[in-house]
């Protein structure tokens, strides 16, 4: 813990009055049930709080960067900066995922790279930086982090499949589409989602994925491509 405090100055210029809020914030519930004797608090009650003024500052800067925008995009494009890759990448941009702390079992089966965990470490952290300094502190940091990637037009340049695949069936006039969960499997830990998506009540295609989420895109993404295929197979 005492490298993290070390990096956070270095990096970010931030000192944490109460260092065991900022090691909650690092700690995964994998870790406090391994050492339920020592009586550790995890972080998903900072996680909550954390994803709140996520939302708040994110809707903050956009509603102030993008005046001419209507609700409806401003929506979408915060839905695609608080996804779990974007805060994954937000973790990993600022060497978070080296200083969690994991059971052994989470750590064995790759917990350190996995997007859940990073998001939600992410959101931890802003939770913690929100109790321990107020949420000027965390709009500084965020200034830093995540603005400058805003500027630069990443966020609207994710795919988002689902969106994609709507709108490509609805040409013709409203249609039904559901995505339904087919199948779980592996442990409460790594679990994996597959996810059929129904047009009108056909299935067009599948996908697998970490979360429900991501399966839907995948089978969003397969769903565009086969028809894709058809159509060039037909002409």
């Amino acid at each position: 813990m005492d490298r993290l405090v070390r990096m956070l100055e270095d990096d970010f210029q931030i000192v944490f009055q109460d260092t065991v809020l900022l090691e909650t914030a690092f700690t995964h519930t994998s870790y406090a049930n391994e050492h339920r004797l020592l009586n550790i608090s995890h972080n998903e009650r900072l996680e909550f709080l954390g994803d709140a003024v996520l939302q708040l500052l994110i809707s903050e800067y956009l509603y102030a960067r993008f005046p001419g925008k209507p609700e409806g995009e401003l929506s979408k494009l915060r839905s695609m900066m608080v996804r779990e890759e974007s805060l994954a990448g937000f973790s990993k941009d600022c060497q978070f995922d080296q200083y969690i702390r994991l059971g052994k079992g989470e750590e064995k089966n790759g917990g350190r790279s996995r997007d859940t965990i990073l998001g939600d470490l992410f959101e931890a952290f802003l939770g913690a930086l929100l109790l321990d300094q107020g949420v000027d502190a965390v709009r500084s940091f965020m200034t830093v982090q995540i603005i400058p990637k805003i500027e630069k037009g990443q966020f609207e340049r994710v795919i988002d499949y689902k969106t994609q695949l709507q709108e490509l069936l609805q040409v013709g006039g409203d249609v039904q589409i559901r995505y339904q969960v087919l199948q779980e499997s592996g442990p409460a830990h790594a679990k994996e989602f597959l996810v059929g998506v129904f047009l009108n009540e056909q299935k067009l295609a599948q996908g697998v994925g970490r979360s429900k989420k991501l399966a839907e895109q995948e089978a969003a993404k397969r769903a565009i491509a086969e028809r894709e295929a058809h159509v060039l197979k037909g002409n």
